[in-house]
């Protein structure tokens, strides 16, 4: 006589593996994966914004360089003008001429020192102005190149 015995804990659980197995199949194999862009296009488009980025960072580059060359310049203008300060003014005569003159001289000193930190700042602005505007043209560049890219691409598969 056959005996039914239930089946044991290993085959149920073996069962369970099993359904759960062919459930996971079926949920991926209904999954749709988007389609992907053209891989080549999108390269080319990153080639792009590296070469910008290290355009920008040259033109960067180069007014910090500029400034600094001026500012060396200004520097060493200023050094030598000092100079010439100093040995004018034991030359000149009563305590009230030496007032004015150093009066003079400290007003032409200041309206040099103002125009010079202004010529610096432009030049600094100038520099980064143009190193910005080429990144900005390039951002816009790069979006309207995703847009296409996006429209490219291959539907959901």
């Amino acid at each position: 006589m056959a005996e039914t015995t239930p089946l044991n804990p290993f085959a149920a659980a073996m069962n369970q593996a099993k359904s759960a197995a062919e459930d996971l199949t079926k949920m991926f194999s209904e999954m749709k994966m988007p389609g992907m862009p053209d891989t080549s296009a999108l390269m080319e488009a990153h080639k792009r914004n590296l070469e910008v980025m290290s355009a920008a960072n040259r033109i960067a580059l180069e007014g910090a360089q500029a400034v600094a060359k001026r500012h060396m310049e200004i520097m060493q203008s200023t050094m030598s003008e000092l100079s010439e300060t100093l040995k004018s003014m034991t030359n000149v005569g009563s305590p009230q001429d030496k007032a004015t003159k150093q009066t003079e001289m400290l007003k032409l000193a200041y309206e040099k020192a103002v125009a010079n930190t202004k010529e610096l700042a432009d030049m600094i602005q100038h520099a980064n102005g143009e190193a910005l505007s080429l990144l900005n043209k390039r951002f816009v560049e790069a979006m309207e190149e995703a847009k296409t890219l996006l429209a490219k691409t291959p539907p959901t598969v």
